[in-house]
């Protein structure tokens, strides 16, 4: 259940955010969303994929943390497991507001925080504010981040949209098998079309490295190396579950 509201010192001015890692934190998702600023940070411990909406039509790049839903193999201790955690689990429980002016036209961006999120209280944790009222360094981070993520959000649809036009995304299935012989697949997901990308003329070459975009292409070519690794956690996580 979740309760978006606008954040504001003096009704919330003592809560706290739990910052550690869960399942009862709200943390066991198998994928998280990311964006194509990060996959230099992402593509060095997690396998980059894309998902399309079924309803939309559109595309998302997200950073795979497990192989079944609730899954996240990142979490160990109430610690991340990763040298890079990407910004939409970092903003966990706060998102962007936008307050309006009196014709209704966006006028600045605000913080909203879902004040029934198991990260939030009112005991332990990082706080928001200080006693007079002031933000914290902590908020001021969030703040911050936020920030970023508006920005990157809106690049990374500018950059998807590009990844179909050129048709570099195909539908993949994975056959994953662990070394304890456990075996499963991955379903609905899409990764870059290698060959597709080798074919693309000079001119659509030089198009895309003029937006910049060839870098995530191929940081997200290299990630798929990380399965492997997403595997080795997962027989870790077994092995340890069963002695």
């Amino acid at each position: 259940m979740t309760k978006t509201v606008m954040l504001n010192s003096e009704e919330h001015k003592d809560l706290r955010i739990n910052t550690e890692y869960s399942p009862e934190l709200g943390d066991g998702v198998m994928w998280a969303q990311t964006f194509a600023a990060e996959f230099r940070n992402a593509q060095a411990h997690y396998p980059i994929l894309f998902q399309k909406d079924s309803q939309t039509g559109k595309f998302m790049s997200v950073a795979l943390l497990g192989f079944e839903q609730g899954e996240n193999l990142f979490m160990e201790n109430g610690q991340w497991n990763a040298g890079y955690v990407p910004l939409m689990i970092q903003r966990i429980p706060f998102s962007i507001g936008v307050a309006k002016d009196d014709l209704g036209a966006e006028d600045r961006r605000l913080i909203n925080v879902d004040i029934e999120h198991p990260k939030v209280n009112r005991e332990h944790g990082q706080r928001l504010f200080e006693e007079h009222g002031a933000a914290t360094p902590f908020l001021d981070r969030v703040s911050g981040m936020l920030e970023t993520i508006h920005v990157w959000y809106q690049d990374n649809e500018v950059f998807l949209k590009a990844l179909e036009e050129f048709e570099l995304l195909e539908q993949v299935s994975m056959d994953i098998t662990l070394d304890d012989g456990t075996k499963g697949q991955l379903l609905g997901f899409y990764t870059i079309d290698e060959k597709k990308l080798r074919e693309l003329t000079a001119d659509k070459l030089a198009d895309l490295h003029r937006r910049h975009y060839l870098e995530p292409i191929y940081m997200a070519i290299a990630s798929i190396a990380k399965v492997r690794s997403l595997m080795e956690r997962k027989v870790a996580l077994n092995t340890a579950a069963d002695s």
